[in-house]
């Protein structure tokens, strides 16, 4: 058995430091989808019953049967690295090796680790199914979360209250049944018209809703923000600068409030702690600490797809 596997698997980027690998026997290193959980201990291969009958990466150049499936992979050789590295995106499965490494060596690696590798291309595939059915059509009546919740979108072809959009989420006795976005557009309204304009109102809310944590829990944590940028980036929630800078993905804003106080804790505790140590997570449970429970939640639950 190879003697060290590294995972990488955290929403912000990795979390854990890298061990050296050991010059005289070969390594290897998992990298999975970073919205997926981590894997449990390792087993006998064994594919799922659900698992397709193959696998294939687009620019696949090498194939090898693992379990009972076919799998059709990327192989890339690289002079600098110094381990097999298995990395399961959305593509499908890519593997990176040393130039010195044999084939057979890449091979014993991939068998080694099959029902992850198996287990990860099966949960990946299902994931973008999932994300495909979250696709949104963008056209009156259309919904979408906000906040958690389900918003139904609107077309006015008058202008409404002071500006392009107007949001009905409650009234004087409490929530509404359907809480609504209504948008000064025809009912003519391009699909691109109405994604633009939502786009427009859920940054305006990300933006109010952030600043407004972000003064919540500075002097919990006793630091200061100093600035705010919104991101739109695609497998990053957050990050955060030691000049006090923090970028928050304006997408958060579709998930419930618990939720986005977790990333904005995350990021502010970074002002204090510029790593992810045992130190970085007390710091986070200080302030939000169920912290666990939610990242599960950020991970699992897909957000809507933007066309």
């Amino acid at each position: 058995m190879h003697p060290l596997f590294q995972l990488t698997l955290d929403l912000f980027g990795s979390n854990q430091p890298v061990a050296p690998a050991n010059s005289a026997q070969t390594a290897t290193e998992l990298v999975a989808n970073e919205l997926q959980p981590a894997p449990p201990p390792a087993v006998h291969p064994v594919v799922p019953m659900t698992a397709p009958a193959s696998f294939r990466h687009p620019r696949a150049n090498r194939e090898s049967r693992l379990g009972g499936a076919l799998v059709a992979f990327e192989f890339k050789r690289g002079g600098k690295r110094r381990t097999i590295g298995f990395s399961v995106g959305p593509e499908g499965l890519v593997v990176s090796a040393p130039k010195w490494v044999p084939l057979h060596e890449v091979e014993a690696a991939l068998q080694e680790k099959s029902r992850w590798i198996i287990r990860k291309l099966g949960e990946t595939a299902e994931r973008h199914e999932r994300l495909q059915a979250r696709q949104i059509e963008w056209r009156d009546g259309t919904t979408l979360p906000f906040l958690g919740e389900p918003v139904q979108v609107l077309l006015h072809s008058t202008p409404v209250a002071r500006g392009a959009a107007k949001a009905v989420l409650h009234d004087g006795a409490g929530t509404v049944a359907a809480p609504t976005l209504q948008l000064a557009l025809p009912q003519a309204a391009t699909p691109a018209q109405i994604r633009d304009a939502v786009q427009v109102w859920l940054m305006q809310q990300a933006r109010r809703n952030f600043i407004e944590r972000l003064d919540h829990f500075a002097p919990q944590l006793q630091v200061q923000w100093r600035q705010l940028a919104l991101s739109n980036a695609r497998t990053r929630w957050g990050s955060a600068r030691t000049d006090g800078s923090i970028r928050l993905n304006w997408r958060l804003i579709h998930f419930r409030q618990p939720v986005i106080d977790y990333v904005v804790a995350h990021e502010l505790s970074h002002l204090r702690v510029m790593d992810h140590s045992p130190r970085f997570w007390d710091t986070v449970r200080s302030v939000v600490p169920d912290y666990a429970a939610l990242r599960s939640q950020l991970k699992d639950e897909a957000t809507p797809r933007w066309a």
